[in-house]
């Protein structure tokens, strides 16, 4: 059982995990071992309530698949059970970021002390460029 809040918890059917071998280099175990985890998530067929399901839908994650299925791969310790975890708390964590609703940004100006102070900033930057030229006779 994986709880994602207070409120919501997903059961252990409904997260697929499988074992598969690790990619990249190791040692002489690399090839012999299963110690990487690949995660399935299924969201439309998940107890998550209508609200969730809706956000991981319309996120534009890219371990998101087109049928509605999250696909995680860890494998970036060498233990199947660290891997496991990181897969779980990866899950979790894709979860809980969709939940969280971003401010609405207002367009301001700049003040006009900042204007004031650019500028002038600006035309201190120019004489100084202006005296390093070639004088002119």
């Amino acid at each position: 059982m994986l709880e994602i809040s207070n409120s919501v918890s997903l059961a252990d059917w409904e997260i697929e995990l499988s074992a598969i071998r690790a990619m990249g280099n190791g040692g002489q175990r690399v090839n012999k071992v299963a110690t990487a985890i690949h995660l399935r998530f299924d969201i439309n067929r998940s107890s998550l309530p209508t609200f969730y399901k809706e956000r991981l839908l319309a996120s534009k994650d890219t371990r998101i698949s087109k049928d509605g299925v999250i696909i995680i791969k860890a494998q970036s310790f060498r233990t199947q059970e660290m891997n496991k975890e990181d897969a779980l708390k990866r899950l979790k964590d894709l979860i809980i970021s969709v939940t969280v609703v971003q401010k609405k940004r207002r367009p301001t100006k700049p003040t006009r002390g900042s204007v004031q102070r650019r500028l002038t900033n600006k035309a201190n930057k120019k004489t100084v460029k202006q005296t390093r030229q070639k004088v002119k006779l």
